[in-house]
């Protein structure tokens, strides 16, 4: 039987989008200075761990807080971009205000997590949903008793959340994914478990966006 491996999940820093409430999906925007304090924090705080392997999405947000994670382990971050945030095209760039005011239909299959809904130009959230699971169970699966730590976006937080509580698309969230948050998973050949969520210890909860406002 393989030994589980442990997973921690990382959200980037925070962003000047974040703070904007601008959906970013697939573009590359970097992390804003408060990104980096809470980038550096995140890499003190796990400082200690005997992590295995560091895998982030290739945006920048995701990459340059997987930097500072690897920095006191001497290792290098492996880009993965199937960690990527979801695609939302054509909603790419817009507030969530500017999408309630030009694209109110978009917005209501949006915010009732419609898991067919493909934003022009973007993807489903059952692609997505396919999309994060398969590649961290495949990066799992290459350290079994390990602990790896794979750095991304809210919705890869989210997704990974779901598939752990075995929650549906469109359950209502109820959780935190927060900027530099620590999550922790089990992963096994059976799926994957919740071990800890939304560990904030290491910042100042009250200046941590959540992805409900970010």
């Amino acid at each position: 039987m393989q030994e589980a491996t442990r997973l921690i999940a990382v959200r980037h820093g925070e962003t000047a989008w974040n703070v904007d409430t601008r959906i970013q999906g697939h573009i590359d925007i970097g992390l804003n200075d408060t990104g980096l304090w809470q980038a550096r924090s995140a890499g003190q705080a796990l400082a200690d761990e005997p992590i295995a392997a560091i895998y982030a999405s290739d945006l920048s947000r995701a990459w340059q807080t997987a930097q500072h994670i690897a920095a006191p382990h001497g290792l290098a971050v492996q880009p993965e971009p199937r960690l990527r945030e979801r695609a939302f095209g054509h909603m790419e760039g817009m507030s969530f205000a500017e999408i309630e005011a030009t694209l109110p239909e978009d917005a209501k299959r949006w915010r009732e997590r419609d898991p067919e809904f493909e934003p022009v130009g973007g993807e489903s959230l059952l692609t997505f949903r396919d999309r994060v699971t398969g590649v961290a169970a495949e990066l799992a699966a290459r350290h079994p008793g390990e602990l790896v730590v794979l750095v991304a976006h809210g919705g890869v937080m989210d997704v990974l959340y779901r598939a752990a509580t075995r929650l549906a698309l469109q359950a209502p969230r109820t959780w935190l994914l927060r900027n530099a948050a620590i999550n922790r998973l089990l992963w096994t050949p059976e799926g994957f478990s919740l071990v800890g969520w939304s560990d904030t210890a290491h910042l100042t909860a009250d200046d941590t966006l959540d992805e409900a406002t970010a």
